[in-house]
């Protein structure tokens, strides 16, 4: 990697990087439009596809969120290594057909295959994106910058549910029988929100690529050959062409690997014997066993990068304290809707402006003033962002448990958008913690790595251990009020990231540097 001199301390982002922004946030946006509908939209599906509440966590959670994930590891090297406005073009297009293609679904295993369509083309989005801003803003105000853009995650979000459920009503009203192509509203809803992103595709093509580590004055020279990179990738976490990439390596790679492999097997033969769906803990034994052997090739491949993010402990704290933030609030976010219309007895349309709405203004607030706040102690402290990250664990619990144990509808609604706002902080704490842990020619890998902890900790398990339980017993109320439990240890690991990260931080480089990068 060449050097060039430093940005200066005091240097701000220019007009254009403030425009580059907003289209990113806009694709985000569509992201979560095209990720959250399904749960505005879960009891027409539930009641047309005969499905559970367990079954639309899997879809909403799992089935996107596995593969999600899984696919986010080789794409993100691919962002660290080509032009990452074309893979985000290439990816928002894919995700928006897969959208529009979710509503010709007529049943549960054809709804599945759409959603790991969607997860697989979002995979793209967000590397390419945390390293897009990463170039155009410098330090200073990359927690700023990086929660701005991840705020979209809630308008997104929010719109979704106040658009899904609009439509999905006025649709079933218009046409009660007989409807256009066949299509009920649900169905309508999934083409309505999927389409218009090819559209947003040809903008966001038009973006300039900026040099890579240019906010920072540490240039990286261009990759040699990322497409041949990104084909090994994917022969380190496809299964099982993974035993395929761990033969390369050596013998004993491959022995580890087909013992990791027999161990997650051995896992999900146990789960199902005990009662739990195979499709659930096939895709999460899948995702872990990925992840697995990517991480054993990353490596065989790259100690440097290896080094910095899964052989870091103070990454690996953030990661699984945001994590499980992210485990609690996709359950929430996956099962509100229904807990409104089973408890309240509302319409897709009110649940979906009253509960769509005010999320919008909530995570918005709280993702934005949560970015804030973290530059603002950074600045003081060399852990002031793992500051933000532990309050977001514990501040939203009194308002969570009020807005599922109440019988009033006013205070239900009142109480999610608080709760929205707590939470919704950590988001720009972590990412920019996270960045500041590695070079900048790592981090879509580590902006990958960082998301498997909000997807295999948290959507792919939070929606669906929410709904098993709200199966299991009944009551969503208590479905969603279980995975509480899980609070103790994302305290414990956010403590252990506020003690971590400051040494991390600082033995950046050095550490780097003994692993074999030639700074």
């Amino acid at each position: 990697m060449a050097s060039s001199s430093a940005a200066p301390a005091d240097r701000k982002a220019g007009p254009y990087a403030w425009y580059v922004l907003i289209v990113l946030f806009l694709v985000y946006a569509l992201n979560f439009i095209d990720r959250q509908i399904l749960t505005i939209l879960a009891p027409h599906i539930r009641r047309d596809l005969g499905l559970s509440h367990a079954d639309i966590g899997f879809l909403y959670g799992t089935a996107f969120g596995v593969f999600y994930a899984l696919f986010g590891i080789p794409l993100g090297r691919l962002a660290d290594s080509w032009h990452r406005v074309r893979l985000m073009t290439i990816g928002l297009a894919l995700w928006s057909t897969m959208t529009a293609l979710s509503g010709l679904s007529r049943n549960g295993l054809q709804l599945a295959a759409a959603r790991i369509g969607v997860g697989v083309g979002e995979a793209t989005a967000s590397p390419s994106a945390y390293s897009l801003i990463s170039d155009w803003f410098p330090k200073r105000q990359r927690a700023t910058a990086l929660a701005i853009y991840s705020a979209g995650i809630y308008f997104g979000g929010g719109f979704s549910l106040f658009v899904g459920g609009a439509i999905v009503d006025w649709w079933n009203a218009a046409y009660p029988a007989n409807p256009p192509f066949g299509l009920v509203g649900w169905q309508a809803a999934f083409m309505a929100v999927g389409l218009p992103g090819l559209l947003l595709a040809l903008w966001v093509l038009t973006l300039r690529e900026p040099m890579r580590g240019q906010s920072e004055g540490l240039m990286a020279p261009p990759h040699p050959a990322p497409f041949r990179s990104f084909l090994e990738d994917l022969l380190t976490i496809i299964p099982p062409l993974t035993l395929v990439g761990a033969a390369r390596v050596g013998a004993s790679a491959l022995l580890r690997n087909l013992v990791a492999l027999a161990l997650v097997a051995a896992a999900i033969y146990a789960l199902v014997r005990l009662g739990e769906p195979l499709p659930q803990w096939l895709a999460v034994g899948i995702g872990v066993y990925a992840v697995y052997s990517w991480s054993a090739a990353l490596r065989h491949r790259d100690v440097p990068t290896f080094k910095l993010i899964l052989g870091t402990p103070a990454f690996l704290a953030v990661v699984l304290a945001y994590g499980l933030n992210a485990f609690l609030a996709y359950a929430v976010a996956g099962l509100a809707p229904s807990y409104a219309a089973q408890v309240f007895g509302v319409t897709s349309r009110e649940a979906g402006l009253m509960i769509g709405g005010p999320a919008i203004l909530g995570g918005f607030l709280g993702v934005t003033l949560g970015g804030i706040a973290a530059d603002r102690l950074r600045r003081r402290w060399a852990s002031g962002r793992i500051m933000v990250i532990l309050f977001g664990s514990l501040a939203p619990v009194p308002t969570l448990v009020i807005a599922f144990t109440t019988a009033d509808k006013a205070l239900f609604y009142a109480m999610l958008p608080v709760t929205q706002v707590f939470a919704s902080c950590a988001l720009g704490a972590a990412a920019a913690a996270t960045q500041d842990l590695v070079l900048p020619r790592m981090r879509g890998t580590a902006t990958a790595a960082f998301f498997i902890g909000t997807t295999l900790i948290g959507l792919a398990l939070g929606p669906y251990l929410a709904g098993r339980v709200a199966d299991l017993t009944g009551s969503l109320s208590t479905g969603i009020l279980s995975l509480l439990l899980t609070l103790p240890l994302a305290v414990a690991a956010a403590i252990a990231a506020f003690r971590l990260v400051p040494a991390a931080e600082a033995t950046r480089e050095e550490r780097a540097r003994a692993a074999g990068e030639p700074l």
